[in-house]
């Protein structure tokens, strides 16, 4: 019984003889003490590689579908839907922050999650502006034209403004010109020159048809140098789409109206030009090419921060 006691008494003694020589715990499980970071010194850590590619895709995909519903016809049919998605880029970027937050206060660690957010957030950003950028300067132009009428044979001498108010592209019959001699022009910041389109040398009741361009002129009489001006088989227009320009140029008419004695009871506005649907089709392919660019350019550089992201992962971990 003696030998027993013994036994028993001498068992702590044991374990903590072994924790001792094998540098560990008694407290391994179920304690602060026993739970071990990724980082913990002398592990290797692993790259996860599920993360970095859906670090690497996921962001492009946002960025995509950002600049996609922004740039092309949902913009134009339905603005306030093609908004929608960048509220839906915002919320996931905020789903990740959130995610990061609560991955940091349990194990104190730096995720993927934290650099998903930040690349969610860029990706909407950056795709929200480029896309509504590249729909105002290309694509609402060539969907404003594509749904708007296409007149041929016109004479300015015979038709009147208020005929062709949904005039998109105009042809103008054999004989049509500018009338270099009656431009003029209006400045404000920019410079809005305006010249009126003549059939033949007899004075029309009402010059109803203008030629305009911007910064393209003088202050001079006669110095309206926009378009296809000098062009002698230019005889077409492409309608002036931009409505905040409108005004600027119809106050340009307003001075030639007094300066020349001249009415002008409709008018509208035209880039002068031969051939329109070449200039058309110039405002899609300009679209096209700026996306294409624009994601390309997205993606490399979410490339180049997911490379960082990992090295800088990796070193913090030997580092701890």
């Amino acid at each position: 019984m003696r030998q027993k006691e013994r036994q028993i008494q001498q068992l702590p003694a044991r374990a903590a003889d072994r924790a001792t020589k094998t540098g560990g715990s008694t407290m391994e499980y179920g304690s602060v003490e026993g739970k071990q970071s990724s980082f913990t010194p002398g592990k290797r850590k692993r790259l996860n590689v599920v993360a970095i590619l859906v670090s690497l895709l996921t962001p492009c995909a946002v960025f995509c579908g950002v600049f996609v519903a922004l740039s092309f016809q949902l913009h134009y049919w339905s603005p306030s839907i093609s908004w929608f998605s960048v509220t839906a880029g915002l919320a996931l970027a905020g789903i990740a922050g959130f995610l990061a937050r609560r991955n940091q206060i349990r194990e104190q660690d730096p995720t993927w999650f934290t650099f998903a957010a930040l690349a969610y957030l860029f990706a909407t950003v950056f795709g929200a502006i480029l896309g509504d950028m590249n729909y105002w300067y290309n694509m609402q132009p060539f969907y404003d034209i594509e749904n708007i009428n296409s007149y041929p044979d016109v004479n300015p001498a015979r038709e009147r403004g208020q005929q062709l108010m949904d005039a998109g592209r105009v042809y103008f019959e054999d004989g049509t010109g500018l009338d270099i001699s009656k431009s003029m022009s209006f400045k404000n910041l920019d410079r809005y020159c305006v010249a009126p389109i003549v059939h033949g040398q007899s004075p029309l009741d009402s010059y109803d048809f203008w030629a305009v361009g911007l910064n393209c002129c003088g202050s001079s009489t006669g110095a309206f140098q926009c378009g296809e001006y000098n062009n002698p088989k230019a005889h077409a227009g492409l309608r002036l789409m931009q409505e905040e320009q409108r005004p600027f140029f119809r106050l340009a008419v307003q001075q030639a109206e007094a300066a020349y004695n001249i009415k002008a009871n409709h008018p509208l506005f035209f880039y002068w030009m031969q051939d329109p649907v070449a200039e058309i089709l110039h405002y899609k392919t300009s679209g096209f090419a700026w996306a294409l660019i624009a994601i390309a350019t997205h993606f490399a550089f979410n490339l180049l921060c997911v490379a960082g992201a990992a090295l800088a992962f990796s070193k913090l971990a030997q580092d701890v």
